[in-house]
């Protein structure tokens, strides 16, 4: 599968940027190739089925909204650039990214922050014709909406607006007024407990776009302000046969996840938990049985085209005991109601399936590539880059370029463990089973090397590439497992060599790196490296919010 059909606006408008003298000459990308290999995705869906997750890979917070027979559905994207992925479905099962909300470098400054720093749970709504994205942009700004009349864009710029706290949703009820509703700080700002919080709610002028009137505590604590419930968060008010139904994540992004469920007759409360809660979790379940799925919640709910309700949520998928690379995925499962007008995501003690019957079964099911398995290429031959690649912040020059099939890239000293705008492009890594190869020019200086990056975080990395020093050709690995970056290994090339193919092959715990020149034989330059490195829990544990990204970089040595 190419990426042809996907385009990346931003891309064009970053171009715009000034160009700095390049200290350098550029590197030439030819093509990228991905592909995933999971076990739990080879048997073939039945008919009238889809494949769970259905964003696989670091596509964490969804939230959904519909519009006529249109489903638009966004994640978190933190300290990445171009963020907040936007998707479009007819049927919820197959998406298809139309762009970014934040697309130009200018919309929101991520200058210094640590890559799970930045864009906190976004929420999609739509009213009257205006598609509205609510977000929290933490350490860099606080609580902002931006507006676009098209969801593939342009969107305004972030609109501030005062209130603490982070997870903010939109809900626009039918007698004309607007309600936001978000994870805040306890009363008198005073917690009882670690990871003692509160959700909290207050009118929104949106045709001003500003809060007014009082802001209220909702529910303090969680479901049990008794047992001590921690992180309340990622509210989503509802409305359904005049109840008011506040849906909300508990217990923590990590093993302890669970979404919970209240109702009132009023937006403002009093709210009363079901006492069957949790509506969803798999916190009671062997998280490390084969293929479990973990960490459920922060879930948003949707009317389907079915007339069923359906609900995407978060969750992991452990290739080890308590290990993953892949960070936090969107999954989607149907909302059943008890006769007394409770929702139920799954019942408790069942175990997320993979394969799941689909709101439209006559709909032809092609989840690639963003579910099952499948390989993706991008021989850089269109006129923007695919929106699948990011980077990490924003950037303040031109160090990348389409022209003559080929991406170049210009090596920089930015490096992936600094808190600047490295020259790197990454996709998510989607499997733990995969292989991801880059043909490449091989540098023409020296003191500057390009390869494969793949990395999770500005302290866990591998980097596989080709460089020139004093010494002559090679190739090497280096990892970063902590502060600093130690080199594993390095082979010679021929010093004649103008072209290198790299691949890296993940087969869960481990990872190996192998090359081979023009049309020769591949060569193991590190057959069985450990993958903890870039685990999610090397990185930092469970709740880390992001996952690995894997693609081309160039810097300078």
């Amino acid at each position: 599968m190419t990426n042809k059909t996907f385009h990346l606006p931003a891309l064009t408008l970053a171009l715009t940027l000034t160009s700095a003298a390049f200290a350098a000459a550029p590197v030439a990308f030819e093509s990228f190739t991905y592909t995933g290999r999971d076990t739990i995705f080879e048997a073939p869906l039945p008919a009238g089925h889809f494949q769970n997750p259905i964003l696989a890979g670091y596509y964490p917070d969804p939230s959904i909204c519909r519009v006529g027979d249109d489903y638009y559905l966004i994640n978190s994207s933190f300290a990445h650039f171009p963020g907040i992925p936007i998707f479009h479905s007819k049927d919820m099962v197959n998406w298809k990214q139309i762009g970014h909300v934040i697309d130009r470098p200018n919309q929101i400054n991520y200058d210094n922050l640590g890559i799970t720093r930045g864009i906190f749970a976004p929420a999609i709504s739509h009213h009257n014709g205006t598609f509205y994205v609510i977000c929290t942009m933490v350490d860099a700004g606080g609580n902002f909406i931006m507006t676009a009349k098209d969801p593939a864009g342009p969107w305004s710029d972030p609109i501030w607006l005062e209130f603490d706290g982070i997870d903010p949703s939109i809900f626009f009820d039918d007698d004309g007024r607007a309600w936001i509703v978000n994870n805040g700080n306890p009363p008198e700002n005073k917690p009882l407990y670690s990871g003692h919080r509160a959700i909290w709610i207050q009118e929104f002028d949106f045709k001003n776009n500003k809060m007014i009137g009082p802001r209220s505590i909702i529910v303090n604590g969680g479901v049990d302000l008794s047992t001590k419930p921690v992180w309340i968060e990622g509210p989503h008010l509802y409305k359904r046969n005049g109840w008011y139904y506040l849906c909300c994540a508990e217990g923590g992004t990590s093993n302890h996840h669970s979404q919970v469920i209240l109702r009132s007759k009023s937006p403002t409360g009093p709210y009363v938990p079901w006492e069957k809660n949790p509506i969803l979790t798999q916190r009671n379940l062997d998280n490390n049985a084969k293929h479990a799925v973990t960490c459920t919640g922060h879930a948003d709910l949707e009317i389907g085209p079915d007339g069923r309700w359906w609900s995407v949520f978060l969750a992991c998928r452990p290739y080890a005991p308590d290990r993953w690379a892949t960070g936090r995925e969107t999954f989607l499962l149907p909302v059943t109601w008890t006769e007394d007008d409770w929702p139920v995501i799954l019942p408790p003690g069942e175990r997320v399936p993979y394969v799941v019957k689909a709101p439209v079964p006559s709909v032809s099911i092609a989840q690639a590539p963003f579910s099952g398995n499948f390989t993706w290429s991008d021989e850089f031959d269109s006129a923007a880059l695919s929106p699948q690649w990011i980077m990490i912040r924003t950037p303040k020059e031109n160090w990348w370029k389409l022209a003559d099939g080929k991406l170049h890239l210009n090596p920089r000293t930015e490096r992936l463990s600094g808190k600047g705008n490295p020259s790197y492009w990454g996709r998510r890594l989607q499997h733990s089973k995969y292989e991801a190869s880059a043909k490449l020019t091989i540098p023409s200086a020296r003191g500057t090397s390009a390869g494969l990056a793949i990395s999770q975080n500005e302290t866990h990395t591998y980097y596989f590439a080709a460089q020139r020093t004093e010494g002559g050709l090679s190739a090497f690995v280096e990892v970063q497992n902590g502060p600093k970056p130690q080199t594993l290994v390095t082979g010679l090339l021929p010093a004649d060599a103008k072209e290198i193919e790299l691949r890296i092959t993940g087969d869960e715990k481990v990872i190996s790196f192998a090359y081979r020149l023009g049309a020769g034989e591949w060569k193991e330059l590190l057959p069985k490296a450990d993958s903890y490195p870039i685990s999610v829990q090397a990185a930092g544990g469970g709740g880390h919010f992001t996952g690995a990204l894997i693609g081309p970089h160039a810097r300078t040595e």
